[in-house]
């Protein structure tokens, strides 16, 4: 089932020029991973090498090689947030979260004039506080 829905993916795109990201993008969302089959597969696909798969795959932070069942909120520690307290906010986070939510860093979510910020499911959350940043983790 799964090689049938990959197979579905990369026919999707295959005839589009520079399919490899939105592959990549689909095989993501549908499995939550891009473990290292799914990088051979593509790259024999695509007619890529498996180390230019593997180079896209590993450069972006958003692919991940083992998939995690958990909610993710992801947590803006650019310098804009630096400046505005996101640093101060960490450790909380980390102990609202515990083992049950992932807590990723990434670096600038565009909303540098009202950080600190974070990202749950696609929507973004703007002049976090302690209070505001637990309540976003208890609702994952």
């Amino acid at each position: 089932m799964r090689d049938d829905r990959l197979a579905d993916i990369i026919a999707a795109h295959h005839n589009r020029e520079g399919a490899l990201l939105p592959i990549l993008n689909d095989v993501q969302a549908a499995f939550g991973c891009v473990d290292e089959d799914t990088v051979r597969a593509l790259a024999a696909a695509l007619n890529l090498s498996r180390a230019e798969v593997h180079g896209v795959v590993s450069f972006y932070h958003d692919y991940k090689a083992k998939a995690d069942p958990r909610p993710v909120l992801k947590l803006c520690r650019a310098e804009a947030c630096q400046a505005r307290g996101v640093e101060a906010l960490v450790a909380e986070a980390e102990r609202a979260a515990g083992e049950r939510v992932h807590i990723e860093t990434v670096y600038c979510l565009g909303l540098c004039a009202i950080g600190p910020a974070a990202m749950t499911n696609g929507q973004v959350h703007a002049r976090l506080d302690g209070d505001r940043l637990a309540t976003l983790i208890e609702a994952l």
